[in-house]
């Protein structure tokens, strides 16, 4: 499913017209009178206060959030490259054939991976998994039947190894999908409303909300941006480069 948090650009856009608006409707509907008594100010300062101390350590834990599963797939990023590598190293503990045909198919499947991080449009995704859990069953059905012509120890870590190649692949599939929950966007986008509304009340002059209005929805919008770039393993601008999967692939090549 296409959600919105997929492109950080249209989200830092429909954020700010949106934050914006809400601060205009405050400014023009609910704004507080002038007349009114330093007490009422006062109050409204405390609970305006409040709300924008809540939005702020809310998008806090949403950052602390995206850069923790931005560090996870990263860190399964390079265990899968370690995993491939160790299992190419050891198709020498199996027969010369089954060796060089199973070496063959880590080769293509490197491959695969390295365009699993790369890969940007979803329908292409989707070929590109099929084709991988294809790539996969074929290599445990080649590395099983080498281990079962000769049943030893030996062979049985050329097994392990296959399965810790395909176990990699799985705990990164799950990495790129554990993203930051729709429900903590709604209620940051919730706030950030609630927040703007009471930014537009609390102002007291036409120059204030002519030329001031507008920060508030900016500063939060680039932390929603921010927040959703740092998220998403596909749409945003950071990305977690395969560069331990490409070093491997260019090892690989080397005679």
């Amino acid at each position: 499913m296409t959600l919105l948090t997929d492109y950080p650009g249209l989200l830092f856009l429909a954020s700010f017209l949106v934050l914006s608006g809400a601060t205009w409707l405050g400014a023009r509907f609910f704004r507080l009178p002038s007349a009114a008594g330093s007490e009422v100010f006062d109050d409204f300062g405390l609970i305006q206060g409040a709300t924008l101390t809540l939005l702020g350590l809310i998008i806090g834990f949403s950052f602390s959030m995206a850069v923790g599963r931005y560090d996870q797939r990263k860190n399964l990023e390079e265990e899968e490259a370690n995993a491939i590598g160790t299992e190419y190293v050891r198709m020498d503990l199996l027969p010369g054939a089954a060796a060089s045909g199973v070496r063959g198919m880590l080769a293509g499947y490197l491959g695969q991976r390295i365009l699993f991080y790369t890969l940007r449009d979803g329908e292409r995704l989707v070929d590109l998994n099929a084709k991988t859990s294809k790539m996969q069953a074929e290599m445990w059905s080649a590395v099983v039947a080498a281990a079962a012509a000769r049943p030893d120890p030996i062979t049985a870590l050329a097994v392990s190894g296959m399965n810790d190649v395909l176990n990699s692949q799985g705990y990164a599939q799950a990495a790129s999908q554990n993203r930051i929950p729709i429900t903590a966007w709604v209620l940051m986008a919730t706030i950030a409303i609630c927040g703007s509304v009471l930014i537009g009340m609390g102002s007291r002059s036409e120059t204030t909300r002519s030329k001031l209005l507008l920060v508030l929805p900016l500063i939060v919008s680039l932390a929603f941006f921010l927040i959703a770039d740092i998220d998403s393993p596909r749409g945003g601008l950071i990305k977690v480069a395969p560069q331990n999967l490409t070093i491997l692939e260019q090892s690989i090549r080397v005679p």
